[in-house]
């Protein structure tokens, strides 16, 4: 007689565990799809940061270029691409003016630091901004445009300007300031921002054509 009891309690607990679960498994799924909204969001409220206005005279957001199915590119993993960023480029007279650029740095120091890197014509940087990342708060978070101006030390750079072997941090050796108590940090944006420089170099004539 004891069994029923304990035999539906045991029941009881299973039917409630696995209804915890879905319940937790719907809420990660909406988490997730509302931090990339925002993530998407906040990349596309970029896009003008970094260009001009008198350089464009159409929405750059409705300039999406694919940058993984382009077989023809050069470099591609250079940007440590993701499916899901596209790269934008300004039109004005139905010519590019600059194309923004979705780089990757692999190199954070807890985890990957997602960047927007614009790009004239020319080749020189109009601007970087931070969109996604998972750096130290206090330390390395200062890469964010909203908490100081470290990223924008970036504008008016180019591969010939500092030349190549400036591309690093001043500690070791370079042009670039890092951030107080932060390190690696500083270090992997200007690696990933020189990659998406090179990127461009090698497939500029492609990025710029119509």
């Amino acid at each position: 007689m004891m069994r029923h009891p304990i035999v539906r309690h045991a029941i009881g607990l299973g039917l409630f565990a696995v209804f915890t679960a879905g319940l937790i498994a719907v809420v990660h799924t909406q988490t997730l799809e509302r931090a990339q909204a925002n993530a998407d969001a906040y990349a596309a409220r970029t896009l003008y940061e970094l260009v001009p206005e008198t350089w464009f005279d159409q929405p750059i957001e409705d300039q999406p270029l694919s940058l993984q199915d382009a077989e023809q590119l050069i470099d591609v993993e250079r940007l440590a691409l993701r499916s899901n960023r596209p790269a934008f480029r300004a039109l004005r007279d139905e010519q590019v003016t600059a194309v923004v650029l979705p780089v990757t740095s692999r190199q954070g120091y807890t985890g990957d630091i997602d960047l927007l890197v614009a790009v004239s014509r020319g080749g020189e940087v109009l601007g970087v901004r931070v969109v996604a990342h998972q750096e130290t708060p206090g330390l390395g978070d200062a890469i964010e445009a909203d908490r100081s101006d470290w990223v924008l030390q970036f504008d008016g750079t180019s591969l010939s300007m500092p030349p190549p072997e400036q591309w690093a941090v001043r500690k070791d050796g370079g042009e670039f300031d890092q951030l107080t108590g932060a390190t690696i940090t500083p270090r992997a944006v200007v690696t990933a921002v020189r990659n998406g420089l090179d990127f461009f170099a090698d497939n500029r004539e492609w990025l710029l054509a119509l």
